[in-house]
């Protein structure tokens, strides 16, 4: 039931999504932004929700919603203006409260469990993932390599592992950043404004393709 009689396209499918997931986008400037405002556990927290938003993207692409989308360009073009007004949303929170990232201090300024949410959010709302799934992810499920279900298995690991390793090593540094910019309230202030407009600059292109593709 679960046999795969072909594996070597996985090798092709962990290149692509390494590619894309490296690309600077929504997900990595959140995992980002709540590292340096909040600290390595949060950062952390925020790679856990980005995953787990990977996971139902996958669930998504593998049972066939997003051929519905697809076949609904109107609901898919929603959705990318949805997502592109929520992360302008995080990024103008940023630039309106120069405190963001100004007084880098051991408390956390919001739970744990809300940064996980948060980031589940901002996943499920990433254009770059929908494109991803209409368009690559079909590609790679081939009725004569085996299970379906197998495979959307590994790929989903794939995914998960990457992302989980890539936004990581990113939560990693941007905590350490936060260390060292303790003392120097100038500098974090800046920073929290340049992650400001590195989300309100990654929203408008978000916009922007939304409105290329709407009908």
């Amino acid at each position: 039931m679960f046999e795969l009689t072909q594996t070597s396209h996985f090798w092709l499918y962990f290149t692509l999504v390494a590619g894309i997931i490296v690309l600077p986008g929504m997900d990595m400037a959140f995992v980002m932004a709540s590292a340096l405002a909040d600290g390595r556990k949060a950062g952390v927290a925020a790679v856990a929700g980005i995953v787990a938003g990977g996971m139902i993207h996958v669930l998504m692409g593998s049972i066939g919603v997003g051929l519905v989308l697809l076949s609904a360009p109107r609901l898919f073009n929603a959705m990318l203006m949805a997502g592109a007004l929520y992360v302008a949303w995080i990024g103008g929170s940023l630039l309106r409260g120069a405190t963001a990232l100004g007084e880098v201090a051991d408390a956390r300024s919001r739970p744990l469990s809300s940064t996980f949410c948060r980031a589940v959010l901002t996943c499920l709302l990433n254009p770059k993932a929908y494109v991803f799934m209409l368009a690559v992810f079909p590609q790679f499920l081939r009725a004569e390599y085996g299970s379906i279900v197998a495979q959307s298995l590994v790929l989903g690991a794939i995914t998960s592992f990457t992302q989980a390793v890539v936004y990581g090593s990113v939560a990693v540094g941007a905590a350490r950043a936060r260390i060292w910019l303790r003392g120097n309230a100038r500098l974090q202030v800046r920073l929290g404004r340049t992650v400001g407009v590195v989300l309100m600059l990654v929203a408008a292109w978000a916009a922007l393709q939304g409105w290329q593709r709407a009908p």
